[in-house]
């Protein structure tokens, strides 16, 4: 019971400090290694680690296998959308001028919205498969 405690309260330190780091590896992306894809592994990693110091039940009732289930899909859509914006400008698909009227502001939005689109699909889908493994568990 004593080390469960302190599992809590050092989880309860490292859970933002990780999410904290996978935004600046997000953010950063353009300058060093890193991008969407690992700041979608370390927020899920963070999600997986809350649920198995406070208990599956309590990550379930903050994000729910149904909300994972409708999120997974929309980081796609999103990496669709922006593609579509530049298709229905006339442009070709992911040409990020049609973003805004410079084209470094446009790069930079465009890659931005792609990247949220990758972490919100690779978090969710890591933290479907730890779900469908607890499930087989129970």
């Amino acid at each position: 019971m004593k080390f469960e405690a302190i599992f809590r309260v050092v989880a309860k330190i490292l859970i933002p400090l990780i999410v904290l780091f996978a935004f600046y590896v997000h953010f950063h992306g353009d300058f060093s290694p890193g991008g969407g894809f690992q700041a979608g592994v370390m927020i899920a990693a963070a999600a997986i680690l809350y649920a198995v110091v406070f208990g599956v039940d309590e990550a379930q009732s903050i994000l729910s296998q149904r909300a994972v289930a409708f999120l997974a899909p929309f980081g796609v859509l999103l990496y669709a959308a922006v593609g579509l914006c530049a298709l229905l400008s006339g442009k070709n698909f992911l040409d990020y001028t049609v973003l805004a009227h410079h084209s470094k502001h446009a790069h930079h939005i465009g890659i931005l919205l792609i990247e949220i689109g990758v972490i919100i699909t690779v978090s969710c889908t890591m933290i479907a498969i730890f779900y469908a493994f607890v499930d087989r568990s129970r």
